[in-house]
């Protein structure tokens, strides 16, 4: 929730910043100086060269700028590491019981955080930079070359888990990341203290084994990497796993013990979920074209992936469903203008058959 409390005046600049960042909807905030996380290159590095990012060529461009703050910005002194919570009010595996439905990952039913991180994030270092003449900023959400996992850690919003997502004492495995690079010499807080022990209920929930290690994602067997950022054919030999899954997964997040300590009254209420995105329809997703694609997810960070993937996602889960219900329209999308979801409906409709 946004509180419409303002902050004091009185105080230290930083208990002043994270009083402002709490009023814009941040449940979650620490300091780091911009070299406290100086193991990030050369982990990023090794993950890279060994092929784990798949069609993330994104990655490979920029790993420079990604492995330290300063390498995309030299000036930086102190990074302002920012969360919000999207804590679910419900089960995210249950879906998994009714697979005529749809499961949409926890983080995509409600609105496009980037849209609402970004937007409190630049409220927050307006604040600062008229609250310190001369301080410059600049503010980052997932799109840009910055590696906010390690920094939320270095900063001590909580640690990397064994599922490589940062996790907190507070708020569970869910929180939206964001960041601020300042030259302001901040007070920095204390790192985040890796508490996992020897749990490895995230590694063992992975339907498709994506961990080869733990703390370490292999994104070519990841089923949100599959159904979000590969736009061919998804391996065949995954399918199956991938259920009723048509955007995301959740399970090595919801299986986390730490969840239980996850503070809901303090879930944003931009990312409370939208009726049609908390259990849609596999028959109505099948049923979508590009106009109507548009407007079911507008708004929605799903929208990015286009109609195309988003049905070749529901085609998957048609045919682990086992409904022979589908069969008509998996025949009728067997001769689809994407050739990917052509593919996708003829591999649904022989796994139903079989």
């Amino acid at each position: 929730m946004v509180s419409d409390a303002l902050p004091t005046p009185e105080g230290r600049l930083e208990d002043r910043l994270e009083a402002v960042a709490r009023a814009h909807g941040f449940a979650a905030f620490g300091i780091a100086d911009a070299g406290a996380a100086p193991q990030t290159a050369a982990r990023l590095n090794a993950w890279l060269a060994d092929g784990c990012h798949g069609d993330m060529i994104w990655m490979e461009g920029r790993a420079a700028q990604r492995g330290s703050p300063r390498g995309l910005w030299p000036e930086v002194r102190s990074v302002i590491a920012l969360g919000m919570n999207y804590a679910p009010a419900a089960d995210p595996l249950a879906l998994a019981a009714h697979p005529d439905r749809g499961r949409i990952s926890v983080y995509a039913q409600g609105t496009d955080y980037h849209d609402v991180v970004k937007k409190a994030l630049k409220a927050v270092a307006r604040w600062l930079v008229a609250e310190v003449p001369g301080a410059e900023v600049k503010v980052f959400v997932d799109t840009a070359p910055v590696m906010e996992k390690p920094l939320a850690a270095a900063a001590g919003l909580g640690w990397q888990g064994k599922h490589s997502n940062l996790v907190s004492r507070d708020h569970g495995s869910w929180l939206f990341l964001g960041a601020i690079y300042t030259t302001l010499a901040l007070v920095p807080g204390a790192p985040g203290r890796d508490r996992c022990g020897r749990c490895r209920a995230c590694q063992d929930a992975c339907p498709t084994q994506a961990f080869p290690a733990p703390y370490r994602v292999d994104a070519r067997r990841c089923i949100s990497y599959l159904t979000i950022e590969h736009a061919g054919p998804i391996p065949v030999a995954l399918r199956r796993a991938i259920g009723n899954r048509v955007y995301g997964c959740d399970d090595c997040l919801a299986v986390c013990p730490w969840n239980k300590f996850a503070d809901t009254a303090h879930r944003h209420r931009a990312f409370l979920p939208r009726a049609e995105l908390a259990a849609p329809s596999l028959a109505d997703l099948l049923a979508l074209d590009d106009a109507g694609f548009r407007q079911v997810f507008a708004g929605s960070p799903i929208k990015r992936i286009g109609r195309d993937r988003m049905v070749r996602n529901a085609a998957i889960a048609a045919g682990n469903s086992g409904d022979p219900r589908f069969r008509p329209r998996l025949t009728e999308l067997t001769g689809d203008a994407s050739p990917v979801v052509a593919e996708a409906a003829a591999w649904a409709l022989a796994a139903l058959a079989s």
